[in-house]
């Protein structure tokens, strides 16, 4: 039997409305987030099927996950290892400080997100590890059923990845996913 994921990410964050990596900064949903999240929460409660609701443990999924429960009248299960990328250095800093400080690793982030370094931070392989292994876990726990996981857009670029059966170096070919966008 299969378990069917859907995942969603956060609604738009104060750090995406001033363009800042947030990485695991526990950044609040700006007003616009929170009318995202109660409108995927009417769509997943119209969806119907669902069995259970995971979120990172991070505020903006956390507050994205929240309205969505509550219209399946289910309760959230926070989960750290949907947490975004651990950004190390880049963390709260604007996009284009990073450019300027950073020009070969942003490069790269944006260019061959497979092979990124986040200095003192994340780097690709144990970030693609540590998210896949709790989408392991959560499917085997779930075995047959539906459940719903908000999280962050790298980490659901990391599951589009390996659900269309790629390897972490093509993880490129993946499209970044909007704000209280919804996968399955």
């Amino acid at each position: 039997m299969k378990t069917t994921l859907i995942v969603i990410r956060h609604g738009f964050s104060t750090a995406n409305k001033t363009k800042i990596f947030s990485g695991c900064l526990d950044v609040e949903l700006t007003e616009t987030g929170r009318k995202q999240a109660s409108l995927a929460a009417s769509y997943l409660r119209e969806r119907g099927g669902i069995d259970k609701v995971y979120s990172s443990d991070l505020k903006r999924a956390h507050n994205t996950a929240i309205p969505v429960a509550k219209a399946l009248e289910l309760p959230v299960i926070l989960e750290e290892g949907f947490r975004e990328v651990d950004a190390g250095e880049w963390e709260g800093l604007p996009f284009y400080d990073i450019l300027e400080r950073y020009p070969v690793e942003y490069t790269l982030w944006q260019e061959d997100i497979g092979r990124f370094i986040c200095p003192g931070g994340e780097s690709a392989e144990p970030f693609w590890n540590r998210i896949l292994s709790s989408v392991d876990r959560i499917a085997e726990e779930n075995e047959g059923k539906t459940v719903v996981i908000a999280s962050h857009a790298t980490p659901i670029r990391v599951m589009c990845t390996a659900a269309a059966g790629l390897p972490l170096e093509w993880m490129q070919e993946i499209p970044w996913v909007r704000n209280a966008s919804i996968n399955t």
